[in-house]
């Protein structure tokens, strides 16, 4: 534990829903969700369905908070929530029904917490992405998720919301206002299908539901966005030119991206495809590029040359009153091992590892707050915003490279789990 500072109370037992303030919420998010033309595809979900149910949501933009209300109106509701969310207003989210936690800990308190909430008799809300869509695709997600939809005991409903990526990238920083939005909600489990189903089988039936692409959808619905400044900051996510293998040396400016080594254009269209402005176009779809960079990423894991390694500039929070700024730099690395922070507080040098089997995926933050790209990484008393110093790491590669060892990782314990099972 780095600095004297009062840490977030995750011990704090739940609070149901204030049912004074439920009005204010629904006065708070549903003219922005009529504005979007929000539309809620049911797909047959029981109308009698009123609680509690567990409620599991994909993750594209803050747009996804209002959309989770209209699902779950009229009924009050627990909320999930990274401790960032509770920032400069703890007292209000926890009467909302918020739930404290920290992205990507073994956090036994907050699934204490989540039980206990089961005794409202409400529904009980969690984004299991945990962060936002970097490409509005699926992320994995853990395989304690089929545990935790056990422990519940409740029937288990997935709201998968489309048009909030397009709407909101998290590489690009600004709202663009796309219309209409939608959310598909289906019961995928009922109580006895939680009690009955193996968790490998949960855990399927979970993957499958969490599939969507923001992209496409966009497309198949031919859905413009004619902001002029469409394509700037999608340099962030796309830092790898598919032309010249060369990394970060992209750079996006209006409706374009190109790359600083070789000099190659291309231009996002109001439908978010991308064309080059001359030669072969690569990658028109974005997600397929993402994807093109996490196989290079996915190939120096296999080889066991994956490293990265940057001066920091380190904020914590370890609660949700402020940001502390640290006021000397840090050094993270990242490679094979997983990630290791050292730095100096107070006089004091410190050095925190996270090792590979700790992190399933990683939270970045593009230009956050307006003080640069970061990613965050969690102990159970704080959470380190570290924001690189180099031009020679990119927090994208970072997550994908924290999900491709993570996934090598899972890999190697199964085959020596089978190994063991067959001596």
């Amino acid at each position: 534990m780095i600095g004297n500072f009062t840490r977030f109370d995750m011990t704090a037992p739940p609070r149901r829903q204030w049912a004074v303030l439920m009005p204010i919420i629904w006065a708070a998010t549903y003219p922005r969700a009529l504005w979007r033309r929000s539309k809620v595809n049911w797909n047959g979900m029981p109308k009698n369905l009123k609680g509690p149910y567990f409620l599991l949501c994909n993750h594209n933009a803050f747009l996804d908070f209002t959309v989770t209300t209209k699902v779950t109106f009229p009924h009050r509701a627990n909320y999930v929530i990274a401790i960032d969310g509770f920032l400069g207003m703890e007292g209000l989210l926890r009467r909302v029904g918020g739930i404290g936690t920290r992205k990507f800990t073994h956090n036994r308190h907050m699934v204490k917490n989540i039980l206990a909430a089961r005794e409202f008799g409400d529904v009980m809300v969690m984004y299991p992405e945990a962060r936002y869509a970097l490409a509005g695709t699926a992320s994995d997600l853990p395989s304690s998720l089929g545990n935790m939809v056990k422990s519940m005991d409740m029937p288990v409903v997935t709201a998968i919301m489309h048009g909030h990526h397009v709407g909101a990238p998290a590489w690009h920083g600004k709202v663009h206002g796309v219309r209409p939005i939608e959310a598909d909600v289906k019961l995928l489990l009922t109580t006895e299908q939680v009690r009955e189903l193996p968790v490998d089988e949960i855990n399927s039936r979970l993957a499958d539901a969490f599939t969507y692409d923001d992209f496409a959808w966009q497309k198949a619905r031919g859905v413009r966005v004619k902001d002029t400044k469409r394509a700037e900051g999608l340099h962030r996510l796309l830092y790898q030119c598919p032309a010249c293998k060369t990394e970060y040396r992209m750079k996006s400016a209006g409706t374009t991206l190109s790359c600083g080594a070789c000099g190659k254009v291309w231009h996002m269209s109001e439908l978010g495809e991308l064309s080059a402005g001359s030669g072969v176009t690569e990658f028109s779809h974005i997600p397929d590029w993402y994807e093109w960079q996490r196989s290079n990423v996915a190939r120096e894991v296999a080889d066991g040359t994956y490293h990265a390694d940057a001066p920091v500039r380190i904020e914590s929070l370890p609660n949700a009153k402020r940001f502390v700024v640290f006021p000397d730099e840090g050094r993270l690395t990242h490679d094979m091992d997983g990630f290791k922070l050292t730095g100096v507080w107070d006089g004091e040098e410190f050095t925190i590892d996270w090792p590979v089997k700790a992190l399933i995926a990683a939270h970045t933050e593009y230009n956050y707050k307006g003080r640069g790209d970061c990613i965050d990484l969690n102990t159970l008393d704080d959470t380190f915003y570290l924001f690189p110093l180099s031009e020679n790491v990119n927090v994208t590669k970072l997550a994908l490279a924290t999900e491709e060892l993570y996934r090598r990782y899972e890999r190697e314990k199964k085959a020596a789990l089978a190994v063991a099972a067959n001596s």
